[in-house]
């Protein structure tokens, strides 16, 4: 008896198979992009926190080494070694020792300002994503010391130089960061992630017992 061998058929690919195929990657493409984001924009938010809490380090360290007093406010004979300016890069390049590379001043996910090289031929407010308070102090270790410099007064973004932000005003994050989340740095030492309430509240108990009434920053 002999067996009689089939013949299994093949199929072509059809241009509705590529269709449904192509359809298919880009939905899995449009799915997995938020996702994707989602993890870059941590991403970026974790080394935004730990090139903050180095800045806040180097001041602090700073700090101890000239009477306990930060460059924001360092006083020789009476007078302040720099007069109050809206050039902040004066008062990192005073760090430069403690804070060893300009790069540490720079939010990953800040668009409008890039890392400088050096600290003397090309470093400038330009390449700088955090403010300064220029009243912080260690005896009151509540106070904003630093943080992002995406922020905005009454829905407006703020500009570059010296602003007194009021406990008062409607003070708020935008979205060009972290998605109006922001991180602020205390005199304490210590960073934390903030909502736009949670900086509203911040600013109310940074001046909360002490001779202040406001917050001085400079904006680079």
């Amino acid at each position: 008896m002999k067996l009689k061998l089939s013949k299994l058929g093949t199929r072509a690919f059809t241009r509705r198979d590529l269709v449904v195929i192509i359809a298919m990657l880009a939905l899995l493409a449009f799915v997995s992009m938020p996702i994707m984001a989602a993890a870059k924009r941590c991403a970026h938010n974790i080394d935004c926190v730990n090139n903050l809490k180095q800045a806040n380090l180097s001041l602090r360290i700073w700090e101890g080494d000239h009477g306990n007093q930060y460059p924001m406010s360092y006083t020789t004979n009476g007078a302040l070694e720099w007069p109050v300016t809206t050039n902040i890069a004066v008062y990192f390049q005073a760090m430069s020792n403690q804070l060893v590379s300009p790069k540490f001043l720079i939010c990953p996910a800040d668009r409008k300002h890039f890392p400088a090289t050096n600290w003397t031929t090309d470093f400038n407010n330009s390449h700088i994503s955090y403010f300064l308070n220029l009243d912080a102090s260690e005896a009151y270790p509540q106070m904003i010391m630093s943080g992002d410099d995406n922020l905005a007064i009454d829905g407006v973004p703020v500009k570059s130089g010296l602003q007194m932000l009021s406990p008062i005003a409607s003070v708020s994050w935008t979205s060009d960061r972290h998605g109006h989340l922001g991180n602020l740095g205390f005199a304490d030492g210590s960073v934390a992630e903030e909502s736009s309430s949670g900086l509203q509240n911040a600013l109310i108990l940074a001046t909360n017992g002490t001779p202040f009434t406001t917050n001085r920053i400079v904006v680079p």
